[in-house]
C-alpha cells in the first residue's frame, strides 16, 4: 500500500487524535504527592475524581509539538551525536573492514550470527533497557544484515526487537523493573530467579521464530565494499575504542547514575578521536559529523514528536481517566484472570503513554492496593506491567524509537505491524502463562 502514511504523518495524526479524545473521554485526575527528600512524585491510590478542566485550543495543541521536541532534548542530542560518531567511524573505513572480517568469519553460519546478535542486543535490553541507541546503529546493522542475506525485517527483529524482548523480560532493567519494584514497595532485584527462567524461555522461542522466518525470507547477499583486504592497525584501534566506549557507557549507566548526556559526551569523544586516527583530519571529521547529523535528524525529530502525544493527553486531563477505566473493573475478577488482563491493559495503555518508565510511576501506586485486594502478589503485579507495557514497544506507533527506526529503514508502519504482531503476541502469551504460573505458585 504505497499511500500509507509515513512516520511523520502517523505521529501528527496521533497528536490530533489525542486532542479529539480530550473532548470525548471524561476528564479526571488522581491526587499526587511529592517526596521532598527524593523529589519523586507518586500517585495516591483510590483518589481518582472526575474534574472539569480547560480544553486545549488548536494553537495549544500545536505548541505541544515544539515543547515535546524540547522536552526530549537529551535523547535527541544522544541520537545526533551517536549517529554522527558512527558516520565518522564509517568514513574512516574501520566499519567496512570490520564488517568484512566479521562476515567472512560468519560465512555459512547465518543461524549462529542471528543467535549471537540477538543475544547481544537482548543483553543490552536486560542490563540498561537499550532502545533509542539502536537508532544510530541501524545504518550499519542494515549493511551487516544485507551482507549475510538478511532482509530488513530480520535485521530490525534481531537488533531493536531483541532489545525490547530483553527490556521486557529483564530481572534488572533500571528504567522498567527497578522503577516498578520501587513503586510497588518490594525489594529491588527481588524475584530475579523466576524472571531469569521466563527470560530464557522467551529468548529461545524468540530466536527460533527469527531463524525460521529468515530461512523462508532470505535475500541475495550484498558484498561489503572495503578498500583493503587486511584490516589496518588504525581500524583495529578504532573498533577497539568503540567496544571500550560501550563498556564504559554500560558501567556508567549501571554504577555511576549516568544519563543520556554522559552517553552523548562519551560517543562524541569517540567520534572525534576516531576521525583523527582515521586520518580524516580536523575538517574532515567535522564534515563527517555534520553529514551524520543530517542522516539522523528525521529520526531524532520523530522521538520528540511522539512525546507531544502524552503532553496533549496529560494537559487535557484524560490520562488518569484512561488508567481508571482500564484497571478499575479488575477488582471484580479472580486473581488469575485479573493478572492476565492487567498485562493486557498495560499493553493498551502503552499506546497513549509510550514511556514505560512513566507508565510504571503512574500505574503502580494504583495497582498495588488493587493487587493486594484481589490476592495477586506485588511481584506478579510488576510482572504484568513489564510484560504488557514494555513488550508493546514492538508495535505501538506512538513509540518514537520504533517509528524512527522504521523511518531510517524505509518501512511503512502497516507493513511492520503485519510482520511484528505475531512474535509480539507469542511473547505476550509466554508472559500470560508466566503470570498464571506465578499466581498458582504464590510468586513473591
Amino acid at each position: 500500500m504505497k499511500s500509507f502514511p509515513n512516520a511523520f504523518v502517523i505521529i501528527i495524526g496521533a497528536i490530533l487524535f489525542a486532542w479529539v479524545l480530550t473532548f470525548v473521554v471524561p476528564q479526571g485526575s488522581y491526587e499526587r504527592i511529592t517526596d521532598e527528600a527524593s523529589g519523586i512524585t507518586r500517585v495516591v491510590s483510590d483518589s481518582y475524581e472526575e474534574a472539569q478542566g480547560k480544553h486545549l485550543s488548536a494553537f495549544e495543541v500545536m505548541l505541544t509539538i515544539p515543547r515535546g521536541i524540547a522536552d526530549r532534548a537529551d535523547v535527541i542530542v544522544l541520537i545526533l551525536l551517536l549517529g554522527g560518531c558512527f558516520y565518522v567511524i564509517e568514513k574512516t573505513g574501520a566499519l567496512s573492514q570490520g564488517l568484512n572480517r566479521l562476515v567472512k568469519v560468519l560465512k555459512g553460519r547465518e543461524g549462529l550470527s542471528l543467535f549471537i546478535v540477538s543475544l547481544l542486543f537482548t543483553a543490552a535490553g536486560v542490563s540498561i533497557g537499550m532502545q533509542e541507541e539502536v537508532i544510530a546503529m541501524m545504518p550499519v546493522l542494515l549493511i551487516f544484515g544485507k551482507s549475510l542475506g538478511f532482509n530488513t525485517y530480520t535485521t530490525i527483529y534481531m537488533s531493536y526487537g531483541s532489545t525490547v524482548l530483553g527490556s521486557s523480560f529483564s530481572p534488572s532493567n533500571p528504567f522498567g523493573v527497578i522503577i516498578a519494584q520501587q513503586e510497588a514497595g518490594v525489594p529491588l532485584l527481588s524475584g530475579s530467579g523466576y524472571r531469569l527462567v521466563v527470560l530464557g524461555i522467551a529468548f529461545l522461542v524468540w530466536v527460533i521464530y527469527l531463524i525460521r522466518y529468515n530461512t523462508k525470507n532470505r535475500m541475495e547477499k550484498v558484498e561489503v565494499s572495503t578498500p583493503h583486504e587486511k584490516m589496518s592497525l588504525n581500524s583495529k584501534i578504532i573498533l577497539t575504542l568503540l567496544g571500550l566506549t560501550f563498556i564504559i557507557v554500560m558501567y556508567g549507566l549501571l554504577q555511576l547514575d549516568w544519563g543520556f548526556m554522559e552517553m552523548s559526551a562519551s560517543f562524541f569523544t569517540l567520534g572525534v578521536v576516531s576521525g583523527l586516527l582515521g586520518k580524516l583530519g580536523v575538517n574532515g571529521t567535522g564534515e563527517a559529523y555534520v553529514n551524520g547529523f543530517k542522516e539522523m535528524i528525521f529520526a531524532a525529530m520523530i522521538i520528540g514528536l511522539a512525546n507531544s502525544i502524552s503532553m496533549v493527553l496529560k494537559e487535557g486531563m484524560i490520562i488518569d481517566s484512561i488508567v481508571y477505566g482500564l484497571f478499575g473493573p479488575l477488582q471484580y475478577l479472580s486473581a488469575s484472570v485479573s493478572g492476565v488482563l492487567m498485562m493486557v491493559a498495560h499493553s493498551i495503555l502503552h499506546f497513549p503513554i509510550p514511556s514505560y518508565s512513566g507508565q510504571a510511576i503512574l500505574t503502580m501506586p494504583i495497582l498495588v492496593p488493587l493487587s493486594d485486594l484481589i490476592g495477586i502478589s506485588r511481584q506478579t503485579c510488576v510482572l504484568a506491567y513489564q510484560y504488557g507495557a514494555i513488550m508493546g514497544d514492538m508495535i505501538v506507533p506512538t513509540n518514537g524509537a520504533l517509528m524512527a527506526i522504521l523511518a531510517i529503514c524505509g518501512i511503512p508502519y502497516n507493513k511492520w505491524f503485519r510482520f511484528a504482531w505475531k512474535p509480539t503476541v507469542i511473547m505476550l502469551l509466554i508472559g500470560a502463562i508466566s503470570i498464571l504460573t506465578a499466581v498458582h505458585i504464590g510468586y513473591n
